[in-house]
């Protein structure tokens, strides 16, 4: 048994790598036009280029691997099926679950490994390219907006962005906590920024939303406020100082300190969703790797096909629809519909529940 362990291993390690290396080399340089933007838009040198670069592969890591580990099972034992191994070792009387054995191992190496990557490499890498980010800010404050996590850079205030376009937002929250009283919350459906002069801060003009404004009537109490119209101005001046340290956001921080984070902003009242569903992301990414191990194998000995293009084309319709749904479930969380930790890891439940069953299908046979 170990000799098979040992050659069905050897068979999956080239194809592996090799997915691997070309899906992250093509990705990055998918990224080329984005480049081209910071070196001409915002004056951003080769050498700056170059760290970004060199920090943005761990998060292509986190997508890249689980891929590789699918394409390369349905390759590997694609052929095997196909050449008559599988039946070859059934005929001796080897259950398939053996040799599914030798996979689970490595699918459990990859996603403890994926951890690791998600709660240290991927936030530090993260972090490192925001500081770069920091200094294309003092030409552009815009830089600073992000959608999808926490911005703290502006005086007194705290945003949260759904969605960014351009100089239009859409789903906007903005956050004022008071030391002596509950945390003032402003929302609005869409909104346009421009910014300042002498990029101190932007201005913000939002539309369709409520306000929470200060009650005459009960000091340290507000009142609702409907608008169609609200303009606000947002400072940057501390953030932009030479002195001024880079707060960190949900994708910067590793697992303790995004829990950490939870309960600092739990106890001033502000809605956490958006820090439980990077939390989740961070660890049901990571185990999509064994997840897909399971299935593709399954797959593989039910098709039994050794050529390239079908193995790849079965495997990018499955990688697909799981990032569909891991995008689907990442907005049904952002939005309150379902908890995070059931829209995070719904996507790997589902991929996980269909290699069982298709295994149990084709060890029928």
């Amino acid at each position: 048994m170990k000799i098979i362990g040992r050659y069905i291993l050897a068979e999956l390690a080239w194809p592996w790598f090799f997915t691997l290396f070309v899906l992250t080399f093509v990705m990055l340089m998918g990224n080329l036009i984005k480049v081209t933007d910071l070196i001409i838009n915002k004056g951003i040198g080769p050498l700056d280029i170059a760290r970004l670069f060199a920090y943005f592969i761990p998060y292509l890591l986190t997508y890249t691997v689980p891929m590789s580990t699918l394409i390369a099972i349905l390759l590997t034992f694609g052929r095997l099926a196909n050449d008559n191994e599988i039946i070859a070792l059934r005929s001796s009387g080897m259950n398939l679950a053996k040799l599914l054995v030798p996979l689970l191992a490595v699918g459990v190496i990859l996603s403890l490994g994926g951890t690791m990557i998600n709660d240290r490499l991927l936030p530090m890498a993260h972090f490192e390219s925001r500081k770069i980010i920091k200094n294309i800010a003092a030409k552009s404050p815009l830089a600073y907006l992000e959608a999808g996590t926490f911005v703290k850079d502006f005086s007194h205030y705290i945003l949260f962005i759904y969605e960014i376009n351009g100089h239009a937002l859409k789903n906007v929250r903005i956050y004022e906590p008071k030391k002596d009283g509950p945390t003032r919350t402003i929302i609005a459906e869409e909104a346009t920024v421009v910014p300042m002069p002498h990029n101190e801060g932007i201005v913000l003009t939002l539309f369709n939303g409520t306000s929470d404004e200060p009650n005459p009537r009960k000091p340290g109490s507000f009142y609702k406020l409907n608008f169609k119209k609200y303009t606000i101005a947002l400072d940057l001046s501390e953030a932009l100082a030479e002195d001024a340290s880079v707060n960190k956001k949900p994708s910067d921080m590793n697992i303790q300190e995004i829990l950490h984070e939870k309960t600092t902003l739990d106890a001033i009242g502000i809605d956490t969703k958006p820090l439980e569903t990077e939390l989740h992301r961070k660890i049901s990414l990571a185990f999509a790797s064994l997840c897909f191990i399971i299935l593709g194998f399954s797959l593989a000995l039910l098709t039994k096909r050794s050529e390239k293009s079908i193995a790849f084309g079965i495997g990018l319709l499955i990688i697909v629809s799981y990032y569909v749904l891991l995008a689907g479930g990442k907005a049904l969380s952002l939005k309150g519909v379902f908890a995070p930790s059931l829209c995070m890891w719904t996507p790997n439940i589902i991929a996980l529940i269909a290699g069982i069953a298709l295994f149990k299908h084709a060890n029928r046979y």
